[in-house]
Order: C-alpha cells, then sequence, then structure tokens
C-alpha cells in the first residue's frame, strides 16, 4: 500500500466529485492525492513517517483555477502598483494615494492599474484630478478606470510629454480644457491602447525586483485561494522576451502557480508571421504541470477586437476581418493548435463564428478546443453554433465593475441574461470562470463568485433573476473541474479526487453557509499546490513557507499587500493548526495538535480507534 507524506483530517472537504461529493480526510503521496474519504479509510495510508494535520472542521475545495488572468504581465509590474481592490471609499483610496506618493523615489510613478470601480466606494464618484492633483503634487499619479479612460496628475503630463500639440491617437482622445491644454484625462473612443500606451510609458522594474515582483503576486493569488491560471497573454508581452522571469522561476521551481500560457500577436498586419515563428518553436502542451504552452490568442488579428467599454457605443469591426482572421485560424487548425479569442459583443461573435464554420469545413476542428473570452452578449443560437463546432466560452467579472454602465446604455431588462452563463450550462457547452484581470476588473476570485451567487455587481445593483444566478456548488465547479477544460487539463485537476494534482485550499469561512454578502471577503488559511503547502494563515501560519521580502522596500506591496482586508483571517472562529511532533510511547508515531486559539496541547482525538488506525498502539498523549 502507498503510504502519504501528509494527511489532513477533520476537515469538510467539498471535492466537486459526484462520485464523492464530501469527505472528512485526504492522503496525499507525490503531489497527488492517493486516497478522499472518511478518516478510517486514509489514515490506512499512514505509518510513523506521514504528516498528519488536524484541520479542525475547516472547509476544504479544489484550487481554484482562473481561466484568463494576465499573471505573466501582471506579475512582471504587481511591485508597482497601489491596488484599490476593495477600498471601502474614496476618502481611503485617496489617503493610500498619497502615502505612497511620499514613499515613492523620483521618477518612479505611482499606478493604480484597474482592479475598482467608483461603485464600490461609499461615495460612489470617481476621484476628480483636483484631488490626484492635491494628493500627489510632484510624483507622477497613473489611474487606470476600466477600459474606458485613466487619470493622470500634472506630473505624470509632464513626464509622458502630453501639450496641447500633442494630436489625439485614432481611437483615443487626450482631454483638453478652453485653452487647449491637457487636463490629464485620456478618454477611450472606445480604443484603450492609448490608455495602455501611456502606462508602458512609465519605467520598469529590473529583472531581480521583476523576479521578486512575479512571486509576491503569486504570493497574494495564493492568499486568495488560487492554485492554476491561464494566462492569456496581453498588449505588449512578448514571447519568449517578456516571458524569461516566469521561465526562470520555474526553472529554480520557484512557482507556487500552476501556470498555461497562451501566446498574443504583438503585430497588427503581421499575426500570420507571429503565428508562423511560434508554431515552428512550440507544440500545444509543451513543458510541465507547473508551466505548460496552451495555444493561441486571446488576440488573434487585430481587426477583431471588439471594444468593451460600455460609455461608448458598440463598435463594428472592419470589413476585412474575416479575411485576416480566417488565414490565422486556418494555420493554427492546421498545426493543431487550440486558441482563445476575446469577443464582447453578439454582433461579433456571429462574424467570427462564421469564419470558424468556413474553416471547419475544410479542415475539420475534430475536437480541438477552443474557445472564445468573455461573450457578454451572446445569443441563445450563436451558443448553440459554439457547441456544434466543439468548443467552449471562457466567462469572466466584468459585469461586476461594469454592470451599472451597461444598464445605462442598454436597459435594465438587457442585463439580465449578461453575459448568460445559465444558458450555456444548459446547452451543455464548457464553461470556465475567471477575471481577465489585472488591469480591469479584480482577480480576487471571490468577487467572481459573489457575482455569480448573488447576481450583484461590486457596487451592489442586481443585475440578474433567480434563473440566471448560480448556485454555489456550481459556481464553484466552473472555477475548478470547468476550468480545467480550457487547458486541455480535464481529469487532471480541478476535483479532490484520486489520481489528481494535489492542490487545495482551505477556506477562512464556509463558503456554503454564510451570508451571500460574506463571500466576498473569503480568502485562504491554507493553500497547497502539489501537495506542499505555498501559503498558510491565521492558526496555520507555524506551516507557512518562509516570507519572501518585498523588492523595492518603496513598493506600495510592502503596506498595502494586495486586495483590501480589515481584520485577519479566521477559519470557523477558531482555527487549530497541528505541529507533528512524535509520539512519546514506544509505537512512535508522529502526531500531535497544538491549538493555537487556547494556547494548549491537545490530542487530534481522543479516540482509541482513531490511534489504533493511525498505527499508535499506546495512546501515551
Amino acid at each position: 500500500m502507498n503510504t502519504a507524506s501528509l494527511i489532513l483530517t477533520n476537515g469538510k472537504f467539498h471535492t466537486v466529485d459526484r462520485e464523492k461529493p464530501l469527505a472528512t480526510a485526504v492522503a496525499i503521496k507525490d503531489g497527488k492525492f492517493i486516497a478522499v474519504g472518511s478518516e478510517a479509510e486514509v489514515m490506512q495510508f499512514a505509518d510513523i513517517s506521514t504528516q498528519i494535520v488536524d484541520v479542525q472542521g475547516t472547509t476544504g475545495i479544489p484550487g481554484l483555477n482562473d481561466s484568463h488572468l494576465h499573471l505573466i504581465r501582471g506579475g512582471l509590474n504587481y511591485n508597482l502598483e497601489l491596488r484599490w481592490e476593495g477600498v471601502p471609499s474614496l476618502a481611503d483610496a485617496l489617503r493610500l494615494l498619497k502615502e505612497q506618493a511620499l514613499r515613492t523615489p523620483s521618477p518612479q510613478w505611482v499606478r493604480v492599474v484597474g482592479g475598482w470601480t467608483e461603485f464600490q466606494f461609499a461615495e460612489r464618484r470617481m476621484p476628480t484630478l483636483d484631488e490626484i492633483n492635491a494628493a500627489a503634487p510632484d510624483t507622477p499619479v497613473f489611474i487606470l478606470h476600466l477600459y474606458d479612460r485613466a487619470l493622470l496628475n500634472r506630473a505624470a503630463l509632464r513626464v509622458v510629454g502630453y501639450t496641447r500639440d500633442t494630436p489625439n491617437p485614432p481611437g483615443g482622445e487626450i482631454q483638453r480644457d478652453s485653452n487647449g491644454n491637457p487636463t490629464g484625462m485620456l478618454i477611450a473612443r472606445p480604443n484603450a491602447m492609448l490608455l495602455y500606451a501611456t502606462l508602458a510609458k512609465g519605467p520598469k522594474l529590473p529583472l531581480e525586483q521583476q523576479v521578486n515582483s512575479t512571486r509576491q503576486f503569486m504570493r497574494e493569488l495564493n492568499r486568495l485561494g488560487l492554485t492554476s491560471a491561464i494566462d492569456a497573454g496581453g498588449g505588449f508581452q512578448n514571447y519568449p522576451d517578456d516571458y524569461a522571469v516566469i521561465a526562470e522561476l520555474h526553472e529554480k521551481k520557484q512557482l507556487t502557480l500552476r501556470i498555461a500560457y497562451n501566446l498574443f500577436t504583438q503585430r497588427p498586419g503581421q499575426e500570420v508571421e507571429d503565428f508562423e515563428k511560434w508554431t515552428d518553436m512550440l507544440k500545444p502542451g509543451q513543458g510541465t504541470d507547473f508551466y505548460r504552452h496552451n495555444g493561441a490568442g486571446e488576440m488573434l488579428v487585430f481587426s477583431a477586437a471588439d471594444f468593451e467599454d460600455f460609455l461608448e457605443p458598440r463598435p463594428d469591426l472592419a470589413p476585412g476581418m474575416e479575411d485576416e482572421l480566417e488565414r490565422v485560424v486556418r494555420h493554427l487548425v492546421e498545426h493543431r493548435w487550440p486558441f482563445r479569442l476575446h469577443a464582447t459583443y453578439n454582433e461579433s461573435i456571429s462574424r467570427m463564428l462564421d469564419v470558424f464554420e468556413k474553416v471547419n469545413s475544410d479542415i475539420p476542428f475534430n475536437g480541438l478546443h477552443w474557445f472564445f473570452d468573455h461573450a457578454e452578449t451572446i445569443t441563445e443560437a450563436n451558443i448553440e453554433r459554439v457547441k456544434a463546432l466543439g468548443g467552449g466560452i471562457a466567462v469572466q467579472h466584468r459585469m461586476a465593475f461594469q454592470g451599472e454602465y451597461f444598464a445605462d446604455r442598454y436597459g435594465k431588462e438587457a442585463v439580465k441574461q449578461t453575459p448568460p452563463v445559465a444558458k450555456m450550462l444548459n446547452a451543455d457547452l464548457p464553461v470556465g470562470l475567471g477575471t481577465d484581470a489585472t488591469r480591469v476588473a479584480s482577480y480576487n476570485p471571490w468577487t467572481a463568485l459573489y457575482w455569480l451567487v448573488s447576481g450583484r455587481t461590486v457596487g451592489g445593483m442586481a443585475m440578474y433573476d433567480d434563473d440566471a444566478r448560480l448556485d454555489r456548488e456550481t459556481a464553484l465547479m466552473l472555477w475548478t473541474q470547468g476550468s480545467s477544460w480550457f487547458s486541455s487539463e480535464q481529469g487532471k485537476k480541478g476535483q479532490i479526487k484520486v489520481g489528481q494534482l494535489a492542490d487545495l485550499v482551505l477556506l477562512s469561512k464556509d463558503y456554503f453557509s454564510v451570508a451571500e454578502e460574506e463571500i466576498k471577503g473569503i480568502e485562504s488559511v491554507l493553500t497547497m499546490v502539489d501537495g506542499k503547502i505555498v501559503y498558510a494563515a491565521g492558526g496555520f501560519t507555524p506551516l507557512a513557507p518562509p516570507a519572501i521580502p518585498v523588492l523595492p522596500d518603496w513598493s506600495p506591496v510592502v503596506n498595502v499587500p494586495g486586495h483590501y482586508r480589515s481584520a485577519p483571517p479566521l477559519a470557523n472562529g477558531r482555527v487549530g493548526m497541528v505541529q507533528v511532533h512524535q509520539c512519546s510511547g514506544p509505537c512512535g508515531v508522529h502526531v500531535h495538535s497544538h491549538d493555537v486559539a487556547r494556547q494548549s496541547s491537545v490530542p487530534v482525538s481522543d479516540d482509541n480507534a482513531f490511534w489504533g488506525a493511525l498505527g499508535c498502539s499506546c495512546f501515551a498523549f
């Protein structure tokens, strides 16, 4: 019989496995689950070398898997960014901005790059340019708001060089005062490239600090229960140059998340050449369970980008989009490369599907994994077309941040099925959940789970009727097992199941029973990847790996380490943490519990049958 290296007991494990949905104990060896079930069943895999942790009734789930995250790009910049995720008031946000401006040395900027909306603030409004200039009169400040605008203070305007003579770029506007001088407001009309190109003018971190930044970002994601992510590439993220840091961390075995990465074309008009080069360099699935290639996208051709700025009218795609997209998709299908494609509006999706169906008639997709990202307004007819081609849809919680804007433009009735996740599931379509972080929505998976379960935006606006909301079990399934399809890893991860990868999270609160509003505040108290603990908090803190100092020391992450929280995490009101010692009796079994809350040492169980199953014959505790 296999001997487990680690066993977790006395838990409430929701396995996302229909055959065995609940368990109280799990056993792990060589990075996989080797037993899942009752303590009596699992303890058969223990001997004196097994580490055993009593989790004292804490709720456990499979590790969360974000099907659409800009992790690699976000990691390179994480230590540069002041995050406003979850900050409850504009006054708090401006205070954080002012404090960081005082700490930030020249020529560095203070950057707030997405993850927030004015509707989360008690004041229910954006900061004004005057407020930003007062908070940071001398340090350049760049604040990105969704896909629609960016706010720059006067110091930042000077650094980027925008003057009354600077022309507006195509699809963007530099807002000006009555004298023609830039005010500091940049507006997407509706192309966000002006916003991102301006952000790219800021200083970068040196390589050593990019490595540290990426590790800090992974730790933050681990804190929120993430164990896997599918990286969707991004603008200004070139392969292989901008993948050097993540590749180095993989080589050194320092990744604490599993990453499947897609390649995003960077050169308008030369997209085919990009993918021809990459298909010669890589094969889908190349790599390991920690770092593997996943195909093409989310940008396949620039002419197929439908910008999701709901403050502006829906843009029509260029007339020549179909020909350009067909050339790329035909090349990808010929080389059996999975692909993903950004698509917001049903009108765009219809035209894209025309292309896919044409290619499929010549070169059958035949089980090739492909999918749309976002698909906020897709219709049931197009859902059926996606299904017929064997595709899926990766859904993100962008509407939790933009629902108010969508309702203002298209009406409350239209917002009730945006996106129609329940209809996708009714059609038996593969669906995976994610965030599209970091530049717009928050990377917090619990915000996304709250959105689908409650049907409400971050600002509290009710969006969905009961038939469009998901129950908690289904929403969790889409964040775990569901997302595994999108990296062709179904059956390998996403469940607490014998033979699957041992990625697991213990939660600060019971997701299945807390009030809906409390879902937003859930985080991990213990995150495990490949059977190894990569994050621990609360009473489990002694099991945590050593902390990594933040570089540079002025980084916003030093004082504001990620998503806002006002209290330390607890699990079910009291967290027990096992410190493993050897039995003082003759049998030598390695089990002992230290209850942090009560500051006393207690046995993991007083049941002699339990100790007997463990192999202890003396009950010397």
